[in-house]
């Protein structure tokens, strides 16, 4: 496998100053770290014997598709409020800066299905942590949950501690 860390650009003072900002567009770029990237993830879903995949807008799109995709698997997105069209479950998230809602329609997984939450980023947890309690609230379960990259310092892995969490690229 790839060092995948080393297509991860470090930007200082984005989005905000004091802010060190991971910038996974450089592994975007290349075909073969995504190719790589979106391997080690089908073959952690794989393992984890999951029914669907939850991607979670936006860049969880990225890598939850093709995973989807090269498994077989249904995807379902979890989206930012007012972007589904048909019925949909909802909660409520604490992040970073403040509250946010998230979405996934009331169909997009069968009863009893295990999915995988697959996302770019794991920090504080709170996002995939929403997307779990959809998960649930659809009468799913989650059977794990995928990151490209965890950034450790900010904890998240507690906000998903009921969860078997797996990262490709873990920054302390």
């Amino acid at each position: 496998m790839l060092d995948l860390k080393a297509y991860i650009r470090d930007v200082p003072d984005f989005p905000i100053p004091g802010i060190l900002f991971r910038d996974i567009t450089p592994l975007l770029r290349d075909a073969g770290a995504f190719r790589c990237a979106v391997d080690a993830m089908a073959a952690y879903v794989a393992s984890c014997e999951a029914d669907a995949i939850v991607g979670i807008e936006s860049r969880g799109f990225l890598f939850g598709a093709p995973v989807a995709d090269r498994l077989g698997l249904p995807f379902g997105p979890v989206r930012k409020q007012g972007k589904l069209p048909a019925a949909r479950m909802s909660v409520e998230v604490s992040l970073e800066y403040g509250q946010e809602q998230l979405d996934i329609h009331a169909d997009a997984l069968a009863p009893g299905a295990r999915a995988v939450i697959v996302d770019d980023l794991l920090a504080t947890g709170g996002t995939a942590a929403g997307a779990a309690r959809l998960i649930e609230l659809l009468g799913g379960s989650v059977a794990g949950a995928v990151f490209l990259v965890e950034l450790a310092a900010l904890g998240g892995r507690a906000a998903l501690a009921a969860y078997d969490v797996h990262a490709l690229v873990r920054f302390e």
